[in-house]
C-alpha cells in the first residue's frame, strides 16, 4: 500500500492534540512545596505526520509512513510503519482512528557533521561547540557529508538520532552515461552519490552533476541549481 509522506515538524508541540498540563498533587506536609505532576503531550492517530516522534512501551519511535484506512464495513483505522529510535528496528503498527498516542519528549539541537571514527559519527554542537557522537545509522548517514548542518535528537538526556534537512544537494560519482533527448518520463537508472547513497535518476543525468534528493522518500527531485 502507498503511505503518506509529509514534512518533518521541528517541534512536537506544534502537532500535539493536548498540550502538557501541570497539575497540583496533594500537600505532603505543612511547609512543604506542592508535588507537581506533568502529563505528557498527546496526539491523535488521525494527526500523524511523517517524522513525528511518539512514545510506545516506554521507548521513542519515529513515524516513517502512515495510511488512513476507511473500510466499507467496520471502524476506520490508521496503518503505520514506525522506527524505534533506540534500536533502529522498524515495525508495522495499526491504530484505531482517533486513538490517543503519547508524544516522545524529543529535543533537537543544531550540530555540524565533522568526521567519522570507526562506527561513530562525530558532530559539533553549534551552541556549546562540544563534540556529540552518534553510532552510524544508514538511514541518515548515507546522505551526510563533512560540514553539513543537521538537527541532533535527544531523548531523556541521551543523543539518539539525527534529523536531516528535507533535501540535500549531492554530486553523482557513478552512473551509466547520460542519453541525450531522454526526459524524466523516459526511464531511470541508478546513480551513486558522493556520500555512497544510491538513488534512481532520469537517464539524462550525467556523471559529475549535482542533484537534489528528498531524504525522507530517498527520491530524485531535480538537478541542483
Amino acid at each position: 500500500f502507498k503511505m503518506h509522506r509529509s514534512s518533518t515538524l521541528s517541534t512536537q508541540s506544534a502537532i500535539a492534540r493536548f498540550a502538557p498540563r501541570v497539575m497540583r498533587g496533594p500537600v505532603a506536609g505543612r511547609g512543604r512545596n506542592l508535588a507537581l505532576h506533568v502529563a505528557a503531550a498527546q496526539v491523535s492517530s488521525n494527526d500523524f505526520k511523517t517524522g513525528m516522534s511518539i512514545e510506545m512501551d516506554g521507548q521513542p519511535y519515529k513515524v516513517v509512513e502512515f495510511l488512513h484506512v476507511k473500510p466499507g464495513k467496520g471502524a476506520a483505522f490508521v496503518r503505520s510503519k514506525i522506527k524505534n529510535l533506540l534500536s533502529g528496528n522498524s515495525v508495522e503498527k495499526t491504530w484505531r482512528a482517533g486513538e490517543t498516542v503519547e508524544l516522545a519528549q524529543v529535543e533537537t539541537k543544531e550540530a555540524q557533521f565533522t568526521y567519522t571514527e570507526g562506527s561513530d559519527y562525530v558532530f559539533m554542537d553549534m551552541t556549546s561547540y562540544e563534540e556529540v557522537r552518534i553510532e552510524e545509522d544508514s538511514e541518515w548517514s548515507k546522505y551526510l557529508k563533512e560540514g553539513m548542518v543537521v538537527q541532533v535528537m535527544e531523548w531523556n538526556g541521551k543523543v539518539i538520532s539525527v534529523d536531516l534537512p528535507n533535501t540535500v544537494e549531492l554530486e553523482v560519482v557513478e552512473t551509466d552515461p547520460g542519453v541525450k533527448g531522454n526526459t524524466a518520463q523516459g526511464g531511470s537508472k541508478p546513480a551513486t552519490l558522493e556520500t555512497g547513497a544510491v538513488v534512481q535518476v532520469p537517464l539524462f543525468i550525467q556523471l559529475g552533476e549535482k542533484i537534489k534528493v528528498d531524504t525522507r522518500s530517498h527520491e530524485y527531485l531535480s538537478r541542483a541549481s
